[in-house]
């Protein structure tokens, strides 16, 4: 049996005993206390309340899927090419970086409400709310990438006189891809988390299909069942966006350690 599939075998053996043993605890504690169903349902219950409700579900993450994926898209457009003027200007960095820092100190429930009421209660605004949830993980970790530049590998464009447009595709953006797949990662999970609190508003005022809305929906009805089946939709929802980037990662990284610049780094 080769490393590999043993190291494989391994997490998810870990990662399954760590989940049956999570699973125990919950089910003990709610038949030690008596807990009523309204509180804390049994697993078999949430597992019930989940089927029942399958086909909500599977549109809820679908709905949420399509804004976190749309959003994160976005910010990656945005955040990159903010990032390359930061890199090529310490001017616009000092001027412009506080307010990318504004975005991520500022509390997205506080945003949202605004967003709606400039958006609408639109699929845009959703969008909206996870673009800005997710930009500063992207700029930050891209502009760190971009002004890593080994200094040697710098005097050697120079040497050969290559200009800015060459020095940022040939030796920048290549050494920057790990620092750009690692803001990727970070903001991969807060896409999902920006779309579902921007779905909890946008649910107010109009017919909505997202894990969000179907929470706000649930919590109405004291489905604590079907809004805990929901809840493990939207981490399902939020693994599948970061196993993508590490696909993309993977891929990405090794074609650039192909070409010996990323390796040397």
């Amino acid at each position: 049996m080769n490393r590999p599939f043993m190291q494989i075998a391994q997490t998810v053996v870990a990662v399954g005993s760590v989940l049956v043993a999570m699973i125990a605890v919950w089910y003990a504690v709610v038949v030690m206390f008596d807990l009523p169903k309204i509180l804390l349902p049994t697993p078999v219950d949430v597992v019930q309340a989940g089927w029942e409700e399958r086909d909500a579900i599977l549109r809820g993450m679908w709905v949420t899927g399509l804004t976190a994926v749309v959003g994160l898209f976005t910010a990656f457009l945005v955040g990159g090419g903010l990032s390359v003027l930061f890199s090529q200007s310490a001017l616009l960095r000092r001027a412009l970086f506080p307010y990318v820092v504004f975005l991520q100190t500022v509390p997205i429930v506080a945003i949202a409400p605004l967003l709606v009421i400039w958006s609408g209660y639109t699929f845009r605004s959703a969008v909206i709310a996870t673009v800005i949830i997710c930009l500063f993980p992207i700029v930050n970790n891209c502009t760190t990438g971009l002004l890593a530049v080994r200094t040697d590998h710098d005097e050697l464009f120079s040497l050969y006189g290559a200009g800015r447009l060459r020095r940022m595709l040939r030796l920048q953006i290549p050494g920057a891809v790990p620092q750009i797949i690692l803001g990727l990662r970070i903001s991969s999970g807060l896409a999902v988390i920006g779309a579902i609190i921007a779905e909890f508003f946008v649910s107010n005022g109009s017919v909505y299909e997202g894990l969000g809305a179907l929470m706000t929906g649930w919590q109405g009805r004291s489905r604590t069942d079907a809004l805990i089946a929901a809840l493990f939709a939207s981490a399902l929802l939020g693994l599948v966006l970061f196993g993508a980037v590490q696909l993309l990662a993977a891929t990405v990284l090794r074609r650039w350690a192909y070409t010996g610049i990323y390796k040397s780094s």
